[in-house]
């Protein structure tokens, strides 16, 4: 089943049980998700690589709104921002911890031979690659830079 298949099926069960902040989360992803369709020139199916994207960056911005309203004061947009990023990250996989990154950065820098933070771009790219979708570029950005330094 398709992640749109499921996010449909979520919705009509989130409208009988009348719940509107699980209903509201779905709905920003199946729209991401039919705008993403529309941009790869009406495709049947997404990618299941390019629906995670979709999702990560649905997450991204509600995190970042979330900040912003955090230091404005505005808890009640926060509250919205922060249960709508709880619903979408449902439907991503589960996260490593930072941990866990750290070893597979570290076990690519020593497969890659990688010295210094002239092959930064070489091992972000390997580790983009192999940890897509299981954690954040930031996070996995920072760790590159302090295993490289």
């Amino acid at each position: 089943m398709s992640l749109e298949q499921k996010i449909n099926q979520d919705i009509k069960a989130a409208m009988i049980a009348k719940d509107s902040v699980r209903l509201r989360g779905l709905r920003a992803v199946k729209s991401a998700i039919l705008l993403a369709k529309t941009e790869k020139a009406g495709v049947e199916e997404l990618a299941e690589d390019t629906e995670i994207k979709v999702l990560q960056k649905l997450v991204k911005q509600r995190k970042e709104s979330g900040e912003i309203y955090k230091e404005q004061g505005r808890e009640d947009l926060y509250q919205i921002e922060f249960e709508e990023q709880q619903v979408i990250e449902e439907y991503l996989p589960k996260q490593l911890s930072r941990e866990e990154v750290e070893a597979v950065v570290k076990a690519i820098i020593a497969e890659s031979g990688a010295s210094g933070m002239k092959d930064m771009g070489k091992v972000m790219g390997l580790a983009n690659g192999q940890l897509a979708g299981k954690a954040d570029g930031k996070t996995i950005s920072e760790i590159v830079k302090s295993s490289l330094a």
